[in-house]
């Protein structure tokens, strides 16, 4: 990926840092943009944006893309969690989800999209979750925000594979980050959690932000300039296996 300039979005921790982090180690120069860019190590350049506000989002995108020359790829990674049934979250709080997990994605790529169309080598790559495609207790504005970020992915590689723009999605399982370290910790039983966490993937373990950033990589890179309107799984196999139960 040398001389390739990429973007992330929540860039700071997680799958956003582990991503950052593999692009350039694969050659490639790279901006995030967090609401905590002091977490940012070099050679990463950093910028504060908050996705749920267009004029933050457009001024960190125009200022990355002039320290890097560019822009080739662009990940959306950015979003926040929730919990409960469609009786637990208020409107407020959907309003809070839906605003920065599906709209964060689009004021950013319609910030980007400028410098997209100009690379000869152009990806977007967007961090959807099992959650769209999978029924999951307790996660139903979770699931819904991912959903519908999900449908967005494959409507924008249909609207700008014509202009040489290739657009996909990972869909990870339950993964190691700091926000499942917070619900684990908040749980009557953090270890019994983590147990029943890494249990329903039939691998029998919590996916890493590097097993992540590894299939981010992949689609951004161009090695994958035939894959567009994907929806690559990083899921243990939760999504299409169904194993029998372990004989005792």
């Amino acid at each position: 990926m040398t001389g390739l300039r990429a973007l992330v979005t929540g860039g700071a921790s997680g799958i956003g840092r582990a991503t950052a982090e593999a692009l350039a180690a694969y050659g490639a120069r790279v901006a995030v943009v967090d609401l905590e860019p002091d977490a940012v190590r070099a050679p990463l350049l950093a910028y504060r944006a908050d996705v749920a506000d267009d004029a933050s989002v457009r001024t960190a995108v125009r200022d990355a893309a002039a320290a890097l020359g560019g822009l080739d790829i662009l990940v959306n990674n950015a979003g926040i969690g929730a919990q409960g049934t469609v009786e637990d979250n208020d409107d407020a709080q959907w309003h809070r989800v839906l605003d920065v997990n599906l709209l964060g994605a689009v004021r950013t790529t319609r910030a980007a999209l400028p410098y997209l169309r100009e690379s000869a080598h152009a990806a977007i790559v967007n961090t959807c979750s099992i959650a769209a495609t999978a029924g999951l207790p307790q996660r139903a504005l979770y699931s819904a925000s991912k959903g519908a970020l999900l449908s967005l992915t494959l409507a924008m590689a249909a609207d700008h594979v014509r202009e040489g723009i290739r657009v996909n999605c990972v869909t990870p399982g339950t993964v190691d980050t700091p926000w499942v370290a917070r619900l684990l910790e908040a749980a009557d039983d953090p270890a019994a959690e983590r147990a029943a966490l890494s249990a329903r993937q039939p691998t029998g373990a919590l996916v890493s932000p590097e097993e992540v950033a590894a299939a981010i990589v992949y689609l951004a890179g161009p090695g994958a300039a035939s894959v567009t309107g994907t929806a690559l799984a990083v899921d243990g196999g939760m999504a299409g296996l169904r194993l029998r139960p372990e004989r005792s």
